[in-house]
């Protein structure tokens, strides 16, 4: 049985601020390029791993990673908004399958997910797609976080769980790469702060102000007017690279403290790539079908966009 990996980098700056040249033209080919891939898959279970950016999963009660069996969309970023098209059937027995395998994870009958999850699915299946999925959480900005190995684990027990439901499973990943955006943390933070992380509930118009707010920091970056963080293409590649490989065992001797030191504040998002490559690994020797990078400086972030396949014995 074949598994498959579309993995796309997300970015609120997408369609709303121009990085310049080029580069948007090419961005929107590569999305045709692994829109074109799974139409040829023809998935028969879209496993979509990503993270959450404190809109849907909060310290209310925060964990490692989560199935989605029934999910709804915030709508941020002109995202997908409101009930999902869930493959609940799909996604109880995959958390069943997973938690055999001495994963602890979670199980949502209820769950909210913004960008980090809707954006990519967008890109893929179109705006209020109907394509059924099982969303996955993958905890990337709570800390404190998981050792690599254990992403690396988990995304392991997902592929073999994959196998054992014999279909055609593709497993999207969701995530920037190296990017240094202004992140909540707990630790310090003040008590109005931690209430936020808590239970944050927005108002429509709320959101959109926040948003608005973002939107407008990254392109007075990218207009010259503000100071941004560079991004580290190097590292980037490094990571692309382990992909590229197949050999997602060296993952493990990623300590946490480097890839925020390497990465950014928000380069754990790389996790939702390591769980998809480590699932689809499982399966035997892949190829890469689509490849693609950026280091978009415009938007102070690495962009990547691959897709994989296993290969026949």
């Amino acid at each position: 049985m074949t598994l498959a990996v579309a993995a796309l980098s997300h970015a609120p700056s997408f369609g709303n601020v121009d990085p310049g040249g080029g580069t948007f033209a090419e961005i929107e080919s590569a999305i045709d390029e692994v829109r074109a891939f799974v139409k040829a898959y023809d998935p028969e279970v879209v496993v979509v791993f990503g993270p959450d950016h404190f809109n849907g999963q909060l310290y209310s009660l925060i964990t490692p990673w989560a199935v989605g069996a029934q999910a709804e969309g915030v709508g941020d970023y002109n995202t997908t908004e409101g009930p999902l098209p869930v493959d609940s059937a799909a996604a109880r027995a995959l958390h069943a399958h997973v938690l055999e395998q001495g994963i602890e994870i979670g199980r949502s009958e209820r769950m909210k997910v913004d960008h980090g999850v809707v954006q990519p699915l967008d890109f893929v299946f179109g705006k209020d797609f109907a394509q059924p999925i099982v969303p996955v959480f993958v905890n990337s900005l709570g800390m404190p976080l998981t050792p690599m190995r254990r992403v690396r684990e988990m995304g392991e027990a997902f592929g073999k769980a994959a196998q054992a439901l014999d279909k055609r499973v593709l497993f999207v990943a969701s995530g920037g790469i190296s990017h240094n955006p202004p992140i909540p943390r707990w630790e310090g933070a003040p008590g109005t702060m931690q209430e936020r992380l808590i239970a944050y509930a927005p108002t429509r118009q709320e959101r959109l102000e926040r948003e608005r707010n973002i939107v407008n920091g990254i392109q007075a970056i990218a207009d010259g007017h503000a100071p941004s963080d560079p991004l580290n293409e190097e590292w980037d590649q490094l990571l692309l690279d382990t992909f590229r490989s197949g050999d997602l065992s060296q993952v493990d001797g990623w300590a946490n403290d480097w890839f925020l030191a390497e990465g950014g504040s928000a380069a754990h998002e790389m996790r939702s790539w390591i769980a998809a490559y480590a699932a689809l690994s499982t399966a035997g020797t892949y190829q890469v079908a689509v490849d693609h990078y950026w280091p978009v400086k415009t938007w102070g972030a690495g962009f990547g966009i691959q897709a994989a396949i296993t290969v026949a014995p």
